[in-house]
């Protein structure tokens, strides 16, 4: 069954449908009239979640949302309105109250997303697949491997979540475009406790596929294996030190810092809005040479793909910095249009309850020519970034502060003592600049991203190779 006839039966031949296409359709007409853009979005989702503390199932949830998102577009001004029912009735006063947004305007509807037949994920419903049960044993299974490792550990926290989002994108012209969105993920953190002294590791994975890959001994047993050692690791941690020194940040998740510092900055709206500290820069070397990042939709099962968008464009993978150039923004269809330039299927939005925006998928710097190990020979005095926790990014002047998780001191090209309370302070454009050595090991994070932005988060994937900078700034507890 095509993705289509699956949610034209979930949203209008079901039982108790109170909607039908035809008055979908007519409703849609009447609220775009005269307007430049606008669809109707709807959306059905499945989600749950399970969690084990200390040996028992501390929360389980399971939870079923359906609705809409009406929206009309007039110029730079949108009308958007939603429902949690799919009524006739709720559509009609939904297309009266964004009607009004193109009053007095006459536009040219936009041209409709071109088609796909791409899949990049399996359309079945991961919380199907297996009972839960089954899952609910897992993380039992998972406790009691993670305390039979080591007898310092003192606890254990797991958790499994899995969502299965149906959507269906209606525009005015007759243009239907559905999507089937698997999602899943697994975390476990352990607590180990050595001479009095407490220490954390955590590790997460995940991706736009079934709970069966998880659910594999060799990658639950893999995700509390790396969260053993990261939390034994902590133990043997000393202050980290403070000042400005040469930084290597490791492949794989580190790109969350690329992502927040980077690229939130190079997000259509904020640049139409000139918000952005990268806003008239296109065509502007903004990098060293050797630095290329981009915007990829269309890696397979990946957290951050999409078939399509939330407005129905097909992903796509969008340069971003092209050997240290400026050459594009993520665009959604409203920015774009007003940019003169083509979406790039970056429109995206957390549910039918917000109106879709310029948003990353995954996110990454490609790789150069070095080797890690040249890399770190190189440093004099510094510090190695392996692993990131929170951080935060103002965009309009491209500050962040970002907490290392897990981090090394590197003295004389060696990498020494794991250090704990590192933070990396600087400004995203000029850290740009600062980049010295591209790693040849480019890797994707494990699958855990979700991005906030204007109150909405979305799944997202980042990545990037081995990195070497010189002068940035780290904030440390070293006194």
């Amino acid at each position: 069954m095509t993705a289509l006839a699956t949610t034209d039966a979930l949203f209008f031949e079901r039982a108790d449908a109170a909607l039908d296409r035809a008055a979908a359709e007519r409703r849609l007409a009447d609220a775009l009239a005269n307007g430049d853009d606008g669809e109707l979005f709807l959306e059905y989702r499945e989600t749950e979640q399970l969690s084990l503390d200390d040996g028992r199932i501390r929360s389980a949830g399971f939870d079923t949302s359906l609705g809409f998102g009406l929206r009309a577009v007039a110029g730079e001004a949108t009308g958007y309105a939603h429902a949690g029912e799919l009524t006739e009735a709720a559509l009609a006063r939904a297309a009266e109250a964004v009607s009004a947004v193109a009053k007095g305007h006459s536009g040219v509807a936009a041209e409709p997303p071109r088609a796909t037949n791409a899949r990049l994920y399996t359309d079945a419903n991961p919380l199907i697949a297996t009972e839960f049960p089954a899952r609910a044993a897992l993380l039992a299974e998972i406790d009691a491997y993670a305390r039979g490792k080591d007898a310092r550990v003192k606890q254990v926290m797991a958790s499994l979540g899995g969502e299965f989002q149906a959507v269906q994108i209606l525009r005015a012209d007759g243009t239907r475009v559905a999507d089937l969105r698997p999602l899943v993920r697994f975390n476990v953190s352990v607590v180990v406790e050595q001479d009095g002294r407490r220490e954390t590791g955590s590790y997460g994975t995940g991706g736009r596929h079934g709970y069966a890959p998880l659910m594999s001994p060799a990658t639950w047993r893999g995700a509390v294996d790396e969260a053993l050692r990261q939390a034994l690791l902590n133990l043997d941690s000393v202050p980290a030190p403070a000042g400005e020194m040469e930084v290597v940040l490791g492949p794989g998740w580190p790109g969350i810092l690329l992502h927040e510092a980077i690229g939130h900055g190079l997000e259509g709206d904020f640049n139409r809005k000139k918000t952005s500290a990268f806003s008239g820069l296109l065509g502007k070397r903004i990098a060293v040479p050797g630095v290329t990042v981009v915007d990829d939709g269309t890696i397979a099962d990946r957290r951050g793909s999409l078939t399509v968008d939330d407005e129905g464009t097909p992903s796509g993978r969008t340069v971003l910095i092209e050997d240290g150039v400026l050459v594009g923004y993520m665009q959604d269809r409203l920015n774009a249009r007003l940019m003169g330039v083509r979406p790039t299927g970056n429109g995206r939005r957390q549910s039918y309850a917000h109106a879709p925006m310029p948003r990353m998928t995954n996110t990454v710097m490609l790789g150069g020519a070095h080797a890690p190990e040249e890399m770190i020979r190189s440093v004099k005095r510094g510090l190695y970034a392996v692993n990131f926790g929170g951080g935060q990014v103002d965009i309009t002047s491209g500050k962040f502060v970002f907490s290392a998780s897990e981090a090394y001191l590197i003295e004389d090209g060696r990498v020494t003592a794991p250090v704990k309370g590192a933070t990396l302070i600087g400004n995203g454009p000029d850290a740009l600049t600062k980049v010295t050595m591209v790693g040849n090991d480019m890797a994707l994070d494990p699958g855990i991203g979700t991005c906030g932005k204007n109150g909405q988060g979305v799944p997202v994937g980042v990545g990037q190779p081995t990195l070497k900078l010189a002068g940035l700034t780290v904030g440390g507890t070293a006194a």
